[in-house]
C-alpha cells in the first residue's frame, strides 16, 4: 500500500474515532440539558452558560455571540429575568445598555448542569485505563485549540454547551 494512501485511511481511523467520541460527548450534554428542560429551554440555557462562562453581557452581545436576532435576544432574556435567573440593570459603564447578569439561582442552575456533565465524562473515564485517559487529556486540548474552544469562540461555546 502507498504511503499516502496508508495516511488517508489513518485520518479516516481518526475521524471515526473522534466522531464516536462525539456521540457519546453529545448524548451526556442532551442529558443533562433535559434534566432542566422543565426549567429552562435550550436557548435560555444557551444564554445562562454564555453569562456564566464571560460575565457580564449586553443584550446586543447576546444576540450577536447566539447569532440571533436582537428582539429574539430581548425575549429569551425577559423570561430569564421572570423566572428569576437572569438579572438586567442599568450597565454603570454606559446607561444606554443593559447589562445581564446571572442571579444566584441562575448561577446554580448552570453549576448543576455542568458538574452532573463532569460526573457523566468522569464515571466513562473511570472505565477506561489509567495510561489511556492520560494521553486522552492533551490529544483533547489540542482538538479543542484547533476548534477555537478553549478561547470561547468555537462552536460549542456558540451553542452554549461550553463550560
Amino acid at each position: 500500500m502507498a504511503a499516502s494512501q496508508q495516511a488517508r485511511n489513518e485520518t479516516a481511523a481518526q475521524v471515526d474515532a473522534v466522531m464516536r467520541a462525539s456521540r457519546v460527548l453529545v448524548a451526556v450534554v442532551a442529558r443533562s440539558v433535559a434534566e432542566v428542560e422543565d426549567v429552562v429551554t435550550l436557548p435560555q440555557l444557551r444564554v445562562l452558560v454564555m453569562i456564566a462562562s464571560h460575565g457580564p453581557q449586553n443584550l446586543r452581545a447576546v444576540a450577536q455571540t447566539l447569532g440571533v436576532h436582537p428582539s429574539n435576544a430581548t425575549r429569551t432574556c425577559e423570561r430569564l429575568v421572570v423566572a428569576g435567573l437572569l438579572l438586567r440593570r442599568d450597565d454603570p459603564g454606559d446607561r444606554r445598555f443593559l447589562r445581564l447578569d446571572l442571579t444566584a439561582a441562575g448561577r446554580r442552575l448552570v453549576e448543576g448542569v455542568m458538574q452532573r456533565r463532569r460526573e457523566a465524562i468522569e464515571a466513562i473515564m473511570d472505565q477506561m485505563p489509567p495510561s489511556r485517559r492520560k494521553t486522552m487529556g492533551g490529544a483533547l486540548d489540542t482538538f479543542a485549540v484547533a476548534a477555537g474552544e478553549l478561547d470561547g469562540t468555537g462552536e460549542a461555546y456558540l451553542l452554549g454547551l461550553g463550560e
